[in-house]
């Protein structure tokens, strides 16, 4: 079975900066559009950042400047670097993984899009 964990969330100050991390296992990555997602509480999930297997990225307009999604393949993680943080960033953060289609992250933030997805991380921004 397909394994994420995600791990880097935490409480910081608006403007701070927090790394997550997301570590894939029993499946190998590479070929697999990755991205992360965010739900606060009472809202919907929302995609924040995808990145397809050749390394091409793209960013919900809300985070766009201020957060930047990596992945190491030799890893089999995924990353997202927030920086300039603000409150309303404030959220669950989800790594998932779309491992049907070609890597290429054609379906956009399509919930039903990614069949795979971690238990999630607080991240918690103060003002």
């Amino acid at each position: 079975e397909v394994q994420l964990v995600e791990s880097g969330g935490g409480s910081v100050q608006a403007g701070g900066s927090l790394r997550l991390s997301c570590a894939g296992s029993k499946y190998t990555y590479s070929s697999a559009c990755m991205g992360w997602f965010r739900q606060a509480p009472g809202k919907d999930r929302k995609g924040v950042a995808s990145i397809d297997s050749g390394g091409s990225t793209k960013y919900a307009d809300s985070v766009k400047g201020r957060f930047t999604i990596s992945r190491d393949n030799a890893k089999n993680n995924a990353y997202l670097q927030m920086n300039s943080l603000k409150p309303e960033d404030t959220a669950i953060y989800y790594c998932a993984a779309d491992v049907e289609d070609d890597g290429s992250c054609s379906g956009g933030f399509a919930l039903v899009r990614f069949g795979y997805w971690g238990q999630g991380t607080q991240v918690t921004v103060s003002s």
